[in-house]
């Protein structure tokens, strides 16, 4: 790679949905839905991190993902807008797809460590996201590091962090912190590397992050109550900020008692007037009868709403 200025490419700060992925009856993704979908979210005011855990990226191959991407492209949404999860346990699955992103001019990727083997060293880690960044050589590529232990069981260390930023401080560009642990969060903000995003995984630590420092937050209850978080991101030094952080932790709460891909498939589906969204990839399920209408009859009856998605969704 050649040398290049850290500020050429913009780095991202808000908030960011990771985009629950739709399936048709054939379980293959519905490109028109997500689009309809995209096209919602970016007018609430939140950007897209398409392939994330929420979308239930592990389940899509590399081929969809990419012909999902260039389809939301194509249709007019803009890349730089745009965070997809590019990381993969095969080492040339995540480089092809991180060069797709980068070709479609994304605004940066979010990439998983490689999950499958279990205790592999910083080392390791280290060889995986140096060969990625080698392999798509282009000085565009932004990469916001992706730490979900609870979920991957493979965590990445501030010392790793820092070993990446000194051999590539153009291209890491942040991370996305989904420990659920808010001292780790907060070592991290804490660790002031320059022009390096931190953003937490939940809006449960959305007006602490931001306080100490960071750049946002990637939350998969953006799918459904984006407007809301976007507020606090914009007004976390107003004296209504503690207010708003009481509001959503309350609503993530009713929606975390389930499983939370069903769970907000099912509210989708629901405030769009289209039940095929509740569709779920194998091995997952969606929620049951009992289950979807104890969650739906909890939000409506606290005055939830999704303004402006049926008639998006309608198109």
């Amino acid at each position: 790679m050649t040398a290049s200025s850290s500020s050429a490419v913009s780095r991202f700060a808000g908030i960011l949905a990771p985009v629950v992925t739709p399936f048709g009856p054939d379980l293959a993704p519905d490109g028109e839905r997500l689009l309809q979908h995209c096209r919602w979210l970016l007018s609430q005011g939140v950007g897209l991190a398409v392939f994330g855990t929420n979308s239930e990226a592990n389940s899509l191959s590399v081929g969809e993902k990419a012909g999902l991407l260039q389809r939301l492209v194509a249709s007019g949404i803009d890349p730089l807008r745009m965070m997809p999860g590019t990381g993969a346990c095969a080492l040339t699955d995540a480089a092809a797809l991180t060069r797709e992103a980068v070709q479609c001019g994304c605004g940066g990727v979010l990439m998983l460590p490689p999950f499958y083997y279990k205790g592999v060293s910083d080392d390791g880690l280290y060889r995986y996201y140096a060969e990625v960044i080698e392999r798509v050589g282009s000085d565009a590529l932004r990469i916001y590091l992706y730490h979900i232990p609870p979920v991957a069981q493979v965590g990445l260390s501030i010392k790793l962090i820092d070993r990446l930023l000194r051999a590539y401080p153009d291209t890491i560009a942040g991370i996305k912190d989904s420990s659920g642990d808010w001292d780790h969060t907060r070592a991290l903000l804490d660790a002031r590397w320059e022009n390096f995003r931190v953003f937490c995984g939940s809006e449960a630590f959305l007006l602490r992050t931001m306080q100490h420092g960071g750049a946002g937050c990637i939350s998969a209850t953006a799918n459904v109550n984006p407007a809301a978080i976007d507020r606090l991101y914009r007004e976390w030094r107003t004296a209504s900020a503690d207010a708003q952080q009481y509001a959503l932790n309350d609503l993530r709460n009713r929606l975390q008692k389930y499983p939370m891909i069903a769970a907000l498939k099912s509210v989708v589906a629901h405030f769009s007037g289209d039940p095929q969204w509740a569709a779920v990839r194998p091995p997952l399920m969606p929620l049951g009868d009992s289950q979807r209408s104890t969650l739906l009859d909890d939000l409506l009856n606290e005055g939830f709403d999704m303004p402006g998605l049926a008639g998006r969704m309608a198109r």
